[in-house]
């Protein structure tokens, strides 16, 4: 129950992230309230297929790409039509 309201918090930030932007793991991992949490952010992510949730927005503190279910060009590809360029600020 604990894991299902955590991923569900962690849904909920994804889906206001703005086309163009982005937040980190660690970033959506705070928002959620649970800010050491940034693993298990990675690891909620990597098991979404709706696509009404952008997790192709959530990027790593270091402002790479990160992993993404779908792949990393994918998840480049994405980012890039929405305008968003690697090494912007997160919003």
């Amino acid at each position: 129950m604990i894991k299902s309201k955590f991923r569900q918090k962690v849904f909920s930030v994804v889906q206001k992230i703005p086309k163009g932007k982005a937040l980190t793991y660690m970033e959506v991992a705070e928002k959620a309230g649970s800010p050491r949490a940034y693993r298990a952010v990675g690891n909620i992510l990597k098991k979404n297929y709706d696509p009404t949730i952008p997790c192709h927005r959530v990027i790593r503190s270091d402002k790479a790409l990160g992993g993404y279910n779908r792949g990393a060009r994918k998840k480049l590809e994405i980012l890039k039509k929405e305008g968003y360029s690697i090494g912007h600020d997160s919003y």
